[in-house]
């Protein structure tokens, strides 16, 4: 692929940022027991550690690839695991705000929030994946790394809002085990989908 394909881009970026994960869920679960105000510096902290990991993870794949060229297809087929990785557990996801771990009973604060991002195993495959599979033909200028960043961050920013926002309607709707099987198999095949066309097998 010479070219972003964002048919492809587009629905893997949205679908893994607003399904449940670390991020969404207890951002959720801290303004459902302080409010959504005295969350927000937990929210900001994420979305600053989100676009800093995204460029050190956009910078990296420029280093791999200019030192080693012929890695990228190889990135391209582990990129296409973890995303069919990610169907899996997408299709598996309970949207429960009780999958949270205790800590999420506190109020965390910026700096946590920002921490929280490079301990998160999930966001750094998230983010080299972006980049070696997806905006490969754009990382070799710097410019376009924060660029991207900057608006996956904001994409990061609108999925904490909306569950920060719905968390608590979006739970109690999706306890519906046809809704939720329904709601998940699509997210599922969108994403098995996006992993086999990246792979250029569909080419």
């Amino acid at each position: 692929m010479n070219l972003i394909d964002f048919g492809v881009l587009i629905p893997f970026a949205l679908i893994t940022t607003f399904t449940p994960g670390p991020n969404n869920l207890s951002c959720t679960s801290m303004s459902i027991n302080f409010g959504i105000k005295k969350t927000m510096n937990y929210i900001y902290g994420i979305v600053t550690g989100f676009f800093l990991l995204l460029l050190l993870c956009g910078f990296f794949s420029n280093l791999l690839f200019t030192a080693l060229p012929s890695v990228e297809p190889i990135m391209r087929w582990i990129g296409a695991a973890y995303i069919l990785y990610l169907a899996y557990g997408t299709f598996r996801a309970s949207f429960s705000l009780k999958d949270k771990g205790k800590s999420d009973q506190y109020l965390w604060g910026f700096y946590k929030g920002v921490l929280l991002q490079f301990i998160n195993p999930k966001g750094i495959i998230y983010g080299l994946t972006l980049y070696s599979v997806f905006l490969s033909p754009l990382i070799g200028n710097p410019l376009y790394i924060i660029l991207f960043s900057l608006g996956f961050a904001f994409i990061g920013l609108c999925a904490l809002l909306t569950w920060v926002s719905f968390g608590a309607i979006i739970n109690r709707y999706l306890h519906n085990l046809k809704l939720r099987i329904t709601i998940n198999s699509i997210l599922s095949l969108l994403l098995a989908y996006t992993a086999v066309k990246i792979t250029g097998i569909l080419s």
